[in-house]
């Protein structure tokens, strides 16, 4: 499994600042070694105006300093613009445009910035950094929308979309809160995997209609774009779902923690975290349902979508261990009440992470393996939340792991066939406890693009 540990750098809570800062201010410890700073990582919070400011400014700055204090990542803080120049931002692993407005780079610092986004660098839009660089394509591409118009400040109800990124693995599938809910100019969701919808009718002043994206992610011009409309208000940054929700935005934008961030439209839910309705239970063991999350217990058998058989299809889910702990997902298994037939006559693709290569995570179990160094810089570890897609077309299956390819198996046994069968997640015994939610399938039709 993919190490997560990282040299630990010690961070102080700064004193909240107000106004300009001249120069990159950091919170890093002067005491931590450089090779415990080389090892955490760094993000560079701006918060340059040109238009309206927000009072808010100095509390996002605390709460992420905080936050990186307590998370092992360095923060330094600027609102000069001259910060934004190829060698100064190839230190940071995230820029974090907080409330920013308006016209706040000259030319040749929004090239620097686009060639630090080509690079692999992580950007992180909050609320008002979608009021900015209303000339820059670039920018506008980067961020997703630009800002239209708001009501006033309210309480609404957000609609989790995407509970297996981590900016909202932490949320249930609505979230009440109260802030300024911004109306944008264009929907960001044929090219962004929206991870949060607004529901217009839980509040006055909403004028995108049914489809109201306010969160989402993106892989972007070679870096990660996330983006929250949330936190206008002071209040935001001490409202604990809040700040986690921007910490696991954070994280994914630096490279600390993955997620399938690649646009999704028309799937259908076959479980969509209420209703079991369509599934069976094969052989022993069950599955708890809680919190939209069925979790294993027992075994070893199979919950199996018994209400219809799938062909040329891509399945997605998310899926969680609590430690180590083993699961698989079947497909391409005949109707059986018998757990053994999904394994004699289907294909499992595996999850737990600790066993040999042919038989791991990311695996067709027992007959290939995945592409194991793609697998490990894919993995989320232990107690967070990974997305599958397995991508069947006839009998090619392609198993992605957080959006990441990891392996691409095609079946030449004459005894089982991918080209339809039905679908199962396993309980696979008393000691093992995986958790999944959000199953969805997406029927496929034409042909697949070359190299896809």
């Amino acid at each position: 499994m993919r190490a997560t540990a990282r040299a630990a750098t010690a961070a102080a809570a700064a004193a909240l600042l107000i106004g300009c800062v001249s120069g990159p201010a950091s919170s890093q410890d002067p005491g931590a070694s450089k090779d415990d700073a080389a090892a955490a990582k760094k993000v560079l919070v701006f918060s340059k105006t040109a238009g309206f400011r927000h009072d808010s400014i100095p509390d996002g700055i605390a709460a992420i300093q905080e936050l990186g204090a307590e998370n092992d990542f360095a923060v330094d803080t600027t609102e000069d613009a001259g910060d934004f120049t190829a060698d100064n931002l190839a230190q940071y692993d995230a820029v974090i445009w907080l409330s920013t407005t308006g016209d706040v780079l000259d030319e040749a610092q929004q090239e620097a910035f686009e060639g630090y986004i080509n690079d692999g660098g992580g950007y992180v839009g909050i609320h008002a950094a979608a009021d900015t660089e209303y000339d820059w394509p670039f920018y506008e591409g980067l961020a997703g929308a630009y800002f239209e118009s708001h009501p006033e400040i309210q309480e609404a109800t957000i609609d989790v979309e995407d509970r297996g990124h981590p900016a909202t693995g932490h949320l249930d599938a609505t979230w009440d809160r109260t802030d300024e809910w911004y109306n944008y100019r264009s929907n960001p969701r044929d090219r962004a995997r929206v991870l949060a919808t607004l529901d217009e009718s839980s509040y006055n002043g909403g004028s995108m209609g049914e489809d109201h994206p306010f969160v989402w992610c993106q892989e972007y011009e070679g870096g990660r774009s996330f983006y929250t409309g949330a936190g206008h208000t002071k209040e935001s940054f001490t409202e604990p779902a809040y700040v986690q929700h921007l910490l696991g935005g954070i994280k994914w934008a630096t490279g600390d923690a993955q997620a399938d961030c690649r646009p999704e439209q028309d799937y259908t839910p076959i479980f969509d975290g209420t209703s079991t309705e369509g599934w069976q239970q094969a052989g022993p063991g069950s599955f708890t349902l809680e919190d939209g999350t069925l979790t294993s217990e027992g075994g070893m058998g199979l919950f199996w979508y018994e209400a219809q058989e799938f062909e040329s299809y891509s399945l997605k889910l998310d899926w969680r261990m609590e430690g180590d702990d083993n699961s698989g997902i079947f497909i391409g298994f005949p109707a059986s009440d018998d757990p053994w037939s999904a394994v004699d006559n289907g294909y499992e693709i595996q999850i737990d992470a600790t066993d040999t290569e042919d038989k791991t995570t990311g695996s067709v179990y027992g007959f290939q393996s995945a592409d194991i160094e793609k697998r490990d810089a894919a993995l989320n570890p232990p107690g967070e939340w990974n997305t599958y897609e397995l991508r069947v077309e006839g009998e090619r299956l392609r198993i992605y792991l957080n959006g990441v390819l990891i392996n691409d198996f095609t079946n030449t046994d004459p005894a089982r066939s991918l080209e339809q069968g039905h679908i199962g997640i396993q309980n696979h015994g008393a000691e093992d406890q995986v958790s999944f939610r959000d199953i969805r399938v997406k029927e496929l039709t034409g042909t697949p693009p070359e190299g896809d």
